[in-house]
């Protein structure tokens, strides 16, 4: 697969914030990017459980407000708000702990339909060693994903263990995780452990060596 790696990169937005959810620090990560369609055709890609499958994982379970959802081999939680069609909210349950997930559609400067998706997490071990990123890039690929099946939904869906050892796939990772360390420096973090997670992380999604 080949593709325009920059112009994918500079798509997406990405934003980093520290804040206090239920009296305990937490992280938000947000990523921003228009698609070339409609706001109906955009929520419906991102809320039909068909077609959640063709971009992203599987997914069962009952799709609808306080319905609980499945993706296949990852996380599971309750869909807990819905204003269609520009926003849910979600929980996100994996390996024993939760987190939060809110996708927003908006219009963009040029008409287009805007995705906002922000993951807010605990504060952990884990952010600590990874950043932003650790988040960021994985939703970033899963973005991208939502990108191809939106230009050409008859095309099988990103393969992502082949793209993350792809020259594309590496130059795309090594980019969006350079971006969330910018965001991070942005949001407050110190310059020399943000590139040390970002490091960590792009080596953790190519299977190298950091």
């Amino acid at each position: 697969m080949r593709f325009d790696v920059e112009a994918q990169l500079n798509a997406a937005a990405r934003c980093v914030s520290s804040l206090e959810r239920d009296g305990e620090s937490v992280h938000a990560v947000t990523i921003d990017r228009s698609y070339s369609t409609t706001a109906e055709d955009l929520w419906d890609a991102v809320t039909n459980g068909q077609r959640i499958s063709r971009w992203f994982l599987p997914i069962s379970g009952d799709l609808k407000l306080d319905g609980r959802y499945q993706l296949e081999g990852n996380a599971g939680g309750v869909i807990t708000a819905c204003r269609r069609p520009s926003q849910f909210e979600a929980t996100w349950e994996f390996d024993g702990d939760v987190s939060w997930v809110e996708l927003d559609i908006s219009e963009d400067g040029n008409g287009d339909p805007r995705l906002s998706l922000t993951h807010t997490a605990r504060h952990s071990p884990h952010w600590d060693e990874f950043g932003p990123g650790a988040a960021g890039v994985g939703w970033e690929m899963g973005l991208l994903g939502l990108f191809f099946h939106i230009e050409n939904r008859t095309e099988p869906k990103l393969d992502e263990a082949a793209f993350a050892v792809s020259p594309e796939g590496k130059a795309y990772i090594a980019g969006s995780s350079r971006g969330w360390e910018m965001a991070a420096v942005a949001a407050g973090t110190d310059p020399i452990a943000a590139r040390a997670a970002a490091v960590r992380t792009a080596a953790f999604y190519t299977g190298e060596s950091a």
